[in-house]
């Protein structure tokens, strides 16, 4: 299916009298365009999605919102060309209604207890599309919010899908829309990401000083692999894994570190935390 269909679905959105808008990822082959969209855009008009939240400081890195005011905008011709590049996904809202949309999806940005938080990338149509795949009619309002209608990459095609009921609703105590199942490679990505982006918070300098010596793309994937062969899963444990290894002159693990026969990984995590914390096996929490 071409991208006749997702202009399509635009001309009905603007015919029917709604806003259309694009929700666009920072990946860097997306920052040619979304500079363009910024200087074609009046500031009324695009919203820097990460900005005034928890998460401020990844602002350039995360998600941006650009209302379309035409439904054959010719701006984002390159995006529909290439759906295969999930750079996001398109909708449509009621008009004056960005500011609720912005506050519904700020609201679910944030995802898990501290310490142990991740953001939430609704802004991935595969994430999207999975979600919108799983989640039982009645669960779609709640995560939809004010969305009349999105349009969005599947994978091998186009798809739309309407909001039977748009408003403000509240964040669900057990949002049904986390517990949607990933699919592996995808679950490695977002894994990826969201590690990358934990260190550029937390931990900048440090990791700055590793990419002058290394891709830290390959670095950070070489250490969650490390993590799954080890049995490292939790939040801790890879955080904790993260930082010693970045803050390391080698960026490498200390052969204390190393699994000993009939360890489980929780014994094997516990005697390693001790070992740092104790005897200075690594660096500074």
């Amino acid at each position: 299916m071409s991208e006749a269909f997702a202009r399509q679905w635009m001309t009905r959105q603007f015919a029917s009298g709604h806003g259309l808008y694009l929700l666009l990822d920072s990946q860097p082959q997306q920052r040619e365009i979304r500079q363009w969209l910024l200087q074609t855009s009046d500031f009324e008009h695009y919203r820097i999605f990460y900005k005034d939240t928890p998460v401020a400081e990844l602002a350039d890195n995360g998600p941006f919102v650009f209302a379309l005011e035409r439904y054959d905008d010719k701006r984002i011709a390159p995006l529909l060309a290439r759906p295969e590049d999930n750079w996001g996904w398109l909708f449509s809202l009621p008009q004056a209604c960005l500011c609720a949309w912005v506050e519904h999806w700020q609201q679910r940005l944030i995802i898990g207890a501290r310490p142990h938080q991740a953001l939430y990338r609704f802004h991935d149509n595969r994430v999207l599309s999975r979600t919108l795949a799983h989640l039982p009619s009645e669960a779609i309002p709640a995560y939809l919010g004010p969305t009349l209608s999105v349009c969005y990459w599947q994978g091998t095609q186009w798809e739309s899908s309407d909001n039977p009921t748009p408003g403000r609703y509240p964040v669900p105590e057990s949002p049904p829309w986390l517990q949607t199942p990933a699919p592996a490679e995808q679950t490695r990505e977002i894994r990826q990401l969201n590690a990358h982006r934990f260190l550029l918070a937390e931990h900048e300098q440090a990791y700055a000083d590793l990419a002058r010596t290394q891709p830290p793309e390959t670095w950070l994937r070489e250490r969650l692999e490390q993590a799954d062969e080890w049995g490292w899963q939790t939040p801790q444990q890879l955080a904790f894994l993260l930082i010693h290894s970045v803050q390391m002159p080698a960026h490498g693990v200390d052969a204390q570190w190393q699994v000993r026969p009939g360890e489980t990984p929780l014994e094997h995590f516990e005697r390693v935390s001790h070992w740092v914390n104790t005897m200075g096996g690594g660096a500074a929490q």
